[in-house]
C-alpha cells in the first residue's frame, strides 16, 4: 500500500536511539529536543537538573532528507523509513541547523576524521535537525523489561546491578567482576553490547558463551542477560553517563565498571582527582568502580593490583583484543586467560570443519574407553586444553 506522506529515511541507529528515547530509558530526556534545549544542555552538560552529556536530536544525512527537513512545515506528519521499511511517523515542530563537526565534538570529544567511530557518525549526520512528537516500535524494549521484571520476581530481587560489557571476548576479569558484583547484590542484568558493525565475534555467539558462563558457575537465577544496541549515543568519553542513565530506567539500583574502562575519563580539577562519576547529576544511581584484576605468576591467581606485592612485571593482564587476536589465529588462550570450554566455543566457530578427519585424530591422541563416539571440535579443544594442562612431563 503506498504512503501519502512525505518521508524521513534513517538508520538502524537512530532506530535505536528514537526507541529508548521514547520508552523512557533516557528519561530526564523523554524527547527529541529543540533548539532551545539543545542550547541549554551544550551549555549545562544539564537538562531539568539532572545531567545529561549532550543534545538529543535526529539529524539524518542525505540530500533527500536534506529537502524534506528544508521544506517541512509545523504540522506536517512525515514518515520513518528504515531500510526501505515503515518504522513510524513523525509530527513536525521544528526544524534547526545544526553543525556536524561541533555535534563530534559533543559526543566524541574531537572531531577528528581518522578516529573510525567519528568518521562512522559524521557520514550519517546531516545538516538540519528535527524535533517532535512520534510513534516507533517499542516491542524490542517492552520485551527487555519483562525479561527483567520476571527475573526480578522469581527471586524476589530487592537490589539490582547493571554490567555493561562486550564480552568479545568474555575472559576470567569479566568472570571475576561478575562474581564480585553479585556479592553486593540480589540480581545482576548484563547489557550485552549488540553493535551495528562488526564486533569480531557475533551477538549470538558472545551471548551463548556468557550464558553457558552463568548456567555452569554462578547460583541459578541471579543474573540475566539482554542486549543492548550499542549505537553511536553511547561512543566517547560520555559512555558510563549513558550507561547510568540507561540502567537507572531500566530498574538498577547500581552501576558496576572495571577501573580500566575507556569512558571513566580522569581528570584534575582544583587539585583534586576525578572522574567522570563525578559529573553524575540528579542520577539516582550507586556507580561502583571494581578494582583491575591481573593474573599473577607469583600468587599464582587472579588479584587485583591493589592487593597484589608483587610488581607489574609478574602481572598478566587481560586485553580483550589480544586475547580475540589469538583465537583469530586458531589457537586456544591460556586457561588463565579464558575459561577452556568459552575458548572451545570460539575457536570451533571461526574455525568450523576444521579437521579432515576428526574422529581419528580424537581417537589418536586423546584418552577414550576404546568406543569410537561422536565428538565436536568444541569437544576436541576442551581435551586438547587439557592435555596442554598436564604437567607431570612438563
Amino acid at each position: 500500500m503506498s504512503r501519502k506522506n512525505r518521508a524521513l529515511y534513517i538508520d538502524q541507529e537512530a532506530v535505536s536511539a528514537l526507541t529508548l528515547l521514547k520508552s523512557g530509558l533516557l528519561a530526564p530526556v523523554t524527547e527529541l529536543m529543540n533548539e532551545a534545549q539543545s542550547k541549554e544542555v551544550l551549555n549545562s552538560g544539564m537538562f531539568k537538573g539532572k545531567t545529561f552529556p549532550f543534545p538529543l536530536i535526529l539529524s539524518p544525512n542525505g540530500k533527500i532528507n536534506e529537502t524534506i527537513l528544508i521544506t517541512a512545515k509545523k504540522g506536517e506528519i512525515l514518515d520513518l523509513i528504515c531500510d526501505n521499511t515503515f518504522v513510524g511517523e513523525l509530527c513536525v515542530e521544528e526544524v534547526y541547523k545544526i553543525d556536524p563537526h561541533e555535534r563530534l565534538r559533543q559526543i566524541y570529544g574531537t572531531e577528528d576524521l581518522s578516529h573510525p567511530g567519528v568518521n562512522a557518525t559524521y557520514k550519517r549526520l546531516g545538516k538540519f535537525a528535527i524535533c517532535g512528537p512520534y510513534s516507533i516500535d517499542l516491542s524490542s524494549v517492552e520485551a527487555i523489561r519483562n525479561t527483567i521484571a520476571q527475573a526480578k520476581e522469581q527471586i524476589g530481587a530487592q537490589h539490582m546491578s547493571a554490567i555493561f560489557m562486550a564480552a568479545n571476548p568474555l575472559h576470567r576479569a569479566h568472570e571475576r567482576l561478575i562474581r564480585q558484583s553479585l556479592e553486593r547484590t540480589d540480581l545482576i542484568v548484563i547489557f550485552l553490547l549488540k553493535p551495528y558493525h562488526n564486533s569480531n565475534l557475533t551477538y549470538e555467539l558472545r551471548h551463548k558463551t556468557v550464558e553457558y558462563f552463568i548456567e555452569n558457575f554462578l547460583p541459578r537465577n541471579r543474573v540475566v542477560v539482554v542486549p543492548l544496541e550499542s549505537s553511536y549515543l553511547f561512543a566517547g568519553g560520555n559512555e558510563v553517563i549513558l550507561d547510568a542513565i540507561v540502567a537507572k530506567n531500566y530498574g538498577c539500583n547500581r552501576l558496576m565498571i572495571g577501573q580500566n574502562h575507556a569512558g571513566i575519563g580522569m581528570y584534575y580539577d582544583r587539585n583534586a582527582n576525578k572522574s567522570i562519576i563525578d559529573r553524575l547529576i540528579g542520577i539516582d544511581i550507586d556507580v561502583r568502580i571494581a578494582s583491575e584484576y591481573v593474573y599473577c605468576n607469583q600468587c599464582k591467581t587472579l588479584v587485583s593490583i591493589q592487593t597484589c606485592p608483587h610488581g607489574h612485571h609478574h602481572h598478566i593482564s587481560y586485553h580483550a583484543e589480544s586475547i580475540l587476536e589469538l583465537m583469530q589465529q586458531g589457537l586456544l588462550p591460556p586457561a588463565v586467560l579464558v575459561r577452556k570450554e568459552i575458548s572451545a566455543m570460539i575457536v570451533a566457530s571461526l574455525y568450523p570443519n576444521r579437521f579432515k578427519n576428526l574422529a581419528k585424530l580424537y581417537y589418536d591422541i586423546m584418552p577414550v574407553n576404546g568406543l569410537l563416539e561422536e565428538h565436536s571440535e568444541k569437544d576436541f579443544y576442551v581435551e586438547l586444553m587439557r592435555l596442554y594442562q598436564t604437567t607431570s612431563l612438563t
